[in-house]
């Protein structure tokens, strides 16, 4: 089941992303309550704004995420206090149109260093969050056709399983 908050949570983090344009590392987000962001910190309801539908969610960005790390590692690495209900991800990639895949050479880093080279390369930005509660929802924008936005649950499901790992406790 689509979770709502959720949804629009992850949909503001792209819009958020997507307004610092194209080529920029991996942004990671904690997910909190909007009401209990507001009763720990009131301050913020002048930036936050003043309706919020019950259950909404707000992003808080984690500056300097992954500090050099591969992601992988940087993921492997984290975990989130009880306050956080979830968190969201966006990572730029690159990928071969499936026509092309049979070129690529069967060494990961090989096969990278093929794929960022190839001329029929597309490169997508992907924002993926999760909730402690399982929920997932992930959205994709290709960067040579930007007023698409593809988006559902099971559209990033390695990504998805790696971020829940980090909320189990």
């Amino acid at each position: 089941m689509l979770n709502d908050a959720l949804a629009a949570a992850v949909l503001d983090v792209e819009r958020h992303v997507g307004r610092s344009g194209w080529d920029q590392p991996s942004r990671l987000f904690a997910l909190v309550p909007t009401a209990e962001l507001l009763d720990a910190a009131p301050e913020l309801a002048g930036q936050l704004g003043a309706e919020h539908p019950e259950g909404h969610l707000s992003s808080i960005e984690q500056e300097d995420f992954h500090n050099g790390l591969a992601l992988h590692e940087a993921l492997a690495h984290l975990a989130w206090p009880a306050t956080v209900t979830g968190c969201v991800l966006s990572v730029e990639r690159a990928f071969l149109p499936s026509q092309y895949e049979s070129e690529l050479p069967d060494d990961p880093a090989q096969a990278s260093d093929a794929v960022s080279n190839h001329p029929h390369r597309q490169e997508l930005r992907l924002v993926t969050g999760v909730l402690r509660t399982g929920e997932r929802h992930a959205v994709a924008r290709v960067r040579s056709d930007p007023s698409e936005l593809l988006g559902g649950e099971n559209l990033a499901p390695g990504l998805s399983t790696a971020l829940l790992a980090t909320l189990s406790d």
